[in-house]
């Protein structure tokens, strides 16, 4: 279906239906007509899949991929419906002309555009707001994950009846393959620190690529904006106690823009041009140990509290045996001395025994109490979702 642009707003429309993204919460109700009528009328044999695409600068990728992911898709519509939105991010290429050229060759496939660039976060909610799917999947477009793993997802899903499922390179079965080292290693730890944070048997928390149940991620109403948004919802599902499902995946990091998801390394002397990763790793970085303390508080408090008192508590054991050294010198010369003298002395001796000691005990201790309250905040806070959570479903339209 092809885009029109308005010569007043700038943005684009999809046959008549104004696409300008709103900042306000994403799920707002759902404009029925969004979907195509010979969707509707199947819609009770199939389920319908929506494929969610965020896109910023892509514009070497994003013609191939497409064609490849609608080729792919066409194999599925024995089984699914289905519906694509490419959200063009801001991008400062030629990403959005191309898009809507695509979108011109398929009948259900839809590009929305965002003015600026405003994130992965915010351009997966954008494109959440406008799907009419029953499961929702989002993508890159770089298929890093190659197309086959969507009817995998799918089925997983409504075997299971989870309300997400991840691709997970990092589980059992899971592989890894021509990603730069970097990124990979960081990757990996940053992934195990959220698991092990987390206390579930998850693998792969920051991971994009899933398949949602598309009533429950509507009643989460992520609000992250960039990366992050991935551990925001998977720890949203987990404190509603719902059920979060993996498959093993092969994550293949493409070395050219050009090259084919299943084309190996190109040869030495290619110039093609090599492809570039957009996450920030500092922000990421920081995402990512942000998520670790509002998943388990208890290790960057308690933990270290305890690691302080032992250390205290071998230089406490040190003192009290340099004090009792001295108090027996002097028990020598003077019957019944006084203490405070050994302790004195002992401070004398080795004055860092103690300053060192006692700073390390009420470091203990304040780490202790904040650690206390933030187990506490955790707890309220987790009430509050809960109870919000529940009035927000209950308020979301019916899905027609």
């Amino acid at each position: 279906m092809a885009l029109d642009s308005d010569p007043l707003s700038n943005q684009p429309k999809m046959a008549g239906f104004d696409l300008t993204p709103s900042l306000s919460p994403p799920f707002a109700a759902h404009p029925s007509t969004m979907r195509p009528t010979a969707m509707q009328s199947t819609q009770a044999v199939r389920p319908l899949v929506s494929i969610v695409i965020p896109a910023y600068n892509e514009e070497l990728v994003l013609e191939t991929n497409l064609d490849i992911l609608c080729t792919y898709m066409h194999q599925l519509e024995t089984e699914y419906d289905w519906e694509l939105f490419v959200i063009n991010d801001g991008s400062r290429d030629r990403t959005g002309q191309l898009a809507e050229m695509s979108a011109r060759r398929y009948e259900n496939v839809f590009v929305i555009h965002h003015p600026v660039n405003m994130g992965m976060g915010q351009a997966l909610k954008t494109g959440f707001a406008h799907c009419q799917g029953d499961y929702i999947v989002t993508l890159d477009l770089d298929l890093s994950y190659a197309p086959e793993h969507i009817e995998r997802l799918l089925d997983k899903i409504r075997t299971t009846k989870a309300r997400i499922v991840v691709t997970s390179p990092y589980m059992q079965g899971g592989k890894v393959s021509n990603v730069p080292r970097l990124r990979k290693f960081l990757s990996i730890w940053a992934n195990r620190f959220l698991s092990i944070a987390a206390k579930r048997n998850v693998a792969t928390l920051t991971g994009m690529v899933r398949v949602y149940d598309a009533r429950f991620l509507a009643g989460l109403n992520p609000r992250s904006a960039g990366m992050e948004i991935n551990p925001e919802i998977i720890h949203k599902t987990m404190l509603l106690e719902e059920r979060i499902e993996e498959i093993p995946a092969h994550l293949h990091w493409r070395t050219s823009a050009q090259e084919p998801p299943s084309q190996a390394t190109p040869s030495i002397g290619s110039q093609k041009p090599r492809r570039q990763s957009s996450m920030k790793i500092l922000k990421h970085t920081w995402a990512i140990l942000y998520y670790g303390f509002v998943f388990r508080p208890v290790m960057f408090f308690i933990i270290p509290s305890l690691f302080c008192f032992l250390l205290s508590l071998y230089c406490i054991i040190w003192m009290l045996i340099h004090c009792w050294t001295n108090y027996q010198i002097l028990a020598q010369t003077i019957p019944f001395p006084d203490p405070t003298i050994a302790v004195a002395n002992a401070f004398q001796q080795a004055p860092h025994t103690f300053m060192i000691g006692g700073m390390l005990l009420m470091l203990s201790i304040q780490l202790f109490s904040l650690g206390i309250l933030a187990v506490q905040s955790k707890r309220y806070f987790e009430e509050i979702f809960y109870l919000g959570s529940a009035i927000y479903r209950s308020n979301l339209p019916q899905r027609k």
